[in-house]
């Protein structure tokens, strides 16, 4: 976490002990910071109100409760959904669990950029069709999918739009009322903020009940004592990336990505871009085939050098399967899918670094090449 963060989130724990749903004094001061993070939350996705926010444990836990539980309060107005092919695993699973339980989804395909096409969305959409899931940007290539173009779209049907906004949000700006989304999930980590938390957006059109079960927390949309301190973390760290300062890291990232290309290619590496270098794309990831070059040992080589980067999504690196955005983007045939290697930035890595990986990877390349 940023230092910022750390900092209030250590002084809200030493400071703060409250239940937020006790009418005693320390609950009340700890219901008055749940209340101002919240407010600053909404802002910076432009909701009509601060209840549409709910906090939840993460990414998963939004998707899972967006998806899951529209399906079964739709039920009898359709058992139709329609996703992507490269979304996140919390998503896929979800669509996975549903098929099993009567309900029939559509996995829109993407072209090689990662990206859908949106005549193929609008030929997708039925009369049965309640919830279209669509993420905002993917976590292994960059992808970003047109929000507004989307939402127009499901606007005039009978769907509810959601969006996995884990990657996106707090890169680009999201206007919820613009774009006309639905239900909208985060996760806190991506930003700089705590681990196992997040929040859901739910539009005021947008009745389903939680997917977790117990209290009344959260205006009984989310059962579970609040963690005030992480969602005080949460909301410090989403100041901190304001429109002007979304710009910068976006600019930045662009920056180390032409630096690894770019020296890459000084050092006679013989490599591709998975999906494309653009401008429109989220920029702080990087997917690259070395050719004849097998993932792993290219992953144990870095690794002992001090590099951190993986051949997938972080949450299912420790899997065996393929990466199954590169095969939607690619097919199952396509030598990327073990040839490739995918790289974050954050915040805190410098150009530097970048150099770093340029020189350890090139030299492992070249001794793999010799072998």
């Amino acid at each position: 976490m940023a230092g910022p963060v750390i900092e209030k989130m250590t002084a809200v724990m030493s400071e703060v002990f409250g239940n937020a749903s006790s009418t005693h004094y320390f609950g009340r001061q700890a219901r008055a910071i749940l209340d101002s993070s919240r407010h600053t939350i909404a802002r910076s996705i432009n909701t009509k109100k601060d209840d549409e926010i709910v906090f939840t444990s993460g990414g998963t836990e939004s998707d899972n409760t967006a998806i899951i539980e529209t399906a079964f309060a739709r039920r009898n107005e359709g058992r139709h959904l329609i996703t992507t092919a490269i979304e996140h695993e919390a998503v896929l699973k979800s669509m996975a669990y549903l098929e099993t339980q009567g309900f029939e989804v559509t996995y829109l395909p993407v072209d090689t950029r990662g990206k859908i096409s949106l005549a193929d969305l609008r030929n997708a959409l039925r009369d049965d069709t309640i919830l279209v899931s669509i993420m905002a940007g993917n976590n292994e290539v960059g992808s970003r999918m047109p929000l507004r173009e989307i939402g127009q779209i499901v606007a005039d049907s009978n769907a509810w739009f959601h969006t996995d906004a884990v990657q996106a949000y707090g890169l680009i700006d999201i206007d919820v009322q613009a774009d006309k989304i639905d239900l909208l999930s985060t996760s806190a980590h991506k930003l700089n903020g705590p681990k196992f938390l997040g929040f859901l957006y739910r539009g005021e059109n947008v009745t389903i009940p939680s997917l977790i079960k117990g209290g009344d927390q959260e205006l009984k949309r989310r059962a579970g004592t609040e963690n005030i301190p992480a969602i005080a973390a949460f909301a410090k760290a989403v100041e901190l990336v304001d429109s002007k300062e979304k710009a910068k890291r976006q600019k930045k990232y662009a920056g180390f990505k032409e630096r690894l290309v770019n020296g890459l290619s000084k050092n006679g590496i013989d490599f591709e871009i998975n999906g494309e270098l653009s401008e429109d794309n989220l920029q702080h990831v990087l997917n690259l085939w070395f050719k004849d070059c097998p993932h792993d040992a290219l992953l144990t080589n870095l690794d002992l050098n001090g590099i951190a980067v993986s051949a997938g999504s972080a949450c299912t690196a420790g899997s065996v399967e393929p990466s199954h955005v590169l095969t939607a983007m690619y097919g199952k045939d396509s030598p990327r899918i073990e040839e490739s290697l995918r790289f974050s930035f954050g915040s805190e890595n410098t150009a530097a670094e970048m150099d770093y990986v340029v020189e350890v990877l090139s030299k492992v390349i070249k001794r793999l090449k010799k072998r």
